[in-house]
């Protein structure tokens, strides 16, 4: 290949990346101001009762399940996918799909039925404070939500697969059945039903999600079957991976859920600061670190595929740089601007000019992962997309190990801010080690590949 034309292969590749992350992030906009207004519109009909914290008690789990296993899945498939479609052909690859997707339905399903056997069990723990009756309410609006877990951990999935085939708009606008739903539902039948007209969105919602991801995902070629086809190199490797990703995911969660139990442990209040700091930045999180998240996987899935070792390494440089450039200036109006922003969104009735500085100072802390964060995704893809999913796993465990001890420690300086610092400083950790082993994998494979061109 002449200088020429790998110099004009290289600017089509990040013109196609540079394309599919202003399209997740344009789609992604739009869904999460849907969500504000959803928000805005359920608020507004009903409040702040207790029939709506029985709905958002009752959410929670679903909502867990859906990133835990579907998500999960997602990161361990897509990769292999994309290796049989181009090594075996569509047959194969439509194989290792329908078996997965059989997989996935399995595990979302088990996953419900435990949860709804458990669940006047770990409710009280989840409704701590609850009345009875309000427990009672939060238990049943939790059954009816249930089929929500296999619906959009179907929609997930089919989502992955065509970001696989550079389709990403159109699935990520899809999700926008979701709020649209639940604001009618909520508006035209809140009169007759009550709370369980968000259930009723909720469930209609799903089902489009799921209904519309599969028509699309049908339209580029890949059947939604659910069959399986037997053990195989494919679907051993999937296996694989699925694991570590998954117990990653949970050690994850674990540290949000350590986060706000050491937050309880300071002065009242020190929750919802955390908390109302944390939604300024995992807007800018989401948006940008799911948008170039979901662009460079089917690129560096098709790379490795390829052995195309230095195209790996032009895009992690590339997109890394590129992100840095994007996210600094982000981190940084957060950081100047945190006290007029908190100010202007949140100070109004019950939540004063004191709280205003405290949540002020929560959010700076919080904004300095923005940069640290949004880039080490670029690096996870590829250790992701390398199928070396057990150094994710060993990255999230050393991160909740360093979460509690950074927690210790700050908080008694900088009290809640300190929680914040220590999510900061962790994510340090995580491009840092993210990036030492990126780097790492690819000298391997490249020595390996000289090492086979020898012989």
């Amino acid at each position: 290949m002449t200088a020429g034309v790998a110099l004009q292969e290289r600017r089509s590749i990040d013109g196609r990346i540079l394309r599919a992350v202003a399209s997740v992030l344009a789609a992604g906009a739009v869904v999460k101001i849907a969500a504000m207004g959803k928000e805005f519109v359920v608020a507004g009909v009903f409040g702040r009762s207790d029939a709506m914290d029985a709905f958002l008690a009752a959410f929670l789990i679903p909502n867990l399940l859906i990133n835990l296993i579907a998500e999960s899945m997602n990161q361990a498939l897509v990769p292999t996918l994309i290796k049989v479609r181009m090594r075996d052909g569509w047959e194969r690859a439509q194989e290792l799909l329908s078996s997965s997707m059989l997989w996935l339905c399995g595990l979302l399903t088990g996953a419900a039925v435990l949860m709804a056997l458990l669940a006047r069990a770990f409710f009280p723990l989840i409704g701590w404070g609850f009345s009875p009756l309000k427990l009672d309410l939060s238990v049943r609006l939790f059954y009816a939500l249930l089929p929500v877990v296999l619906l959009s951990g179907i929609a997930a999935t089919c989502t992955a697969v065509l970001n696989a085939f550079e389709r990403f708009a159109m699935p990520a606008l899809a999700a926008l059945v979701m709020p649209v739903s639940i604001v009618a539902a909520g508006v035209l039948l809140h009169g007759a039903l009550g709370i369980w007209a968000l259930v009723w969105g909720t469930l209609f919602g799903a089902l489009a999600h799921a209904g519309l991801t599969g028509w699309m995902m049908e339209a580029r070629g890949y059947r939604f079957r659910l069959g399986w086809h037997g053990k195989n190199e494919a679907t051993r490797e999937v296996a694989h991976q699925y694991g570590p990703v998954l117990l990653s995911s949970v050690v994850a969660s674990g540290g949000l859920l350590v986060d706000q139990a050491m937050a309880a442990m300071l002065p009242a209040g020190s929750v919802s600061a955390l908390v109302f700091a944390n939604r300024f930045v995992s807007v800018a999180v989401t948006l940008m670190a799911g948008a170039v998240s979901s662009a460079v996987v089917p690129f560096f899935s098709n790379m490795i595929a390829d052995r195309d070792w230095q195209g790996c390494r032009r895009t992690l440089r590339t997109w890394s740089r590129i992100m840095t450039a994007v996210s600094l200036p982000v981190a940084g109006l957060l950081i100047a601007g945190a006290r007029p922003l908190v100010r202007v969104i949140l100070q109004h009735g019950a939540f004063g000019a004191k709280d205003t500085a405290v949540v002020a100072s929560v959010l700076v802390m919080y904004a300095i992962q923005i940069p640290f964060f949004v880039v080490s995704r670029v690096f996870y893809r590829f250790v992701v997309a390398m199928r070396r999913t057990d150094l994710v796993l060993w990255c999230g465990s050393v991160n909740l190990v360093l979460d509690v001890l950074l927690n210790v420690l700050l908080m008694r300086w900088l009290g809640v801010a300190g929680i914040a610092l220590a999510t900061s400083l962790w994510t340090v950790s995580t491009l840092g080690f993210l990036w030492y082993w990126a780097y790492r994998l690819l000298g391997q494979a490249a020595d390996w590949e000289g090492r086979d061109a020898w012989a």
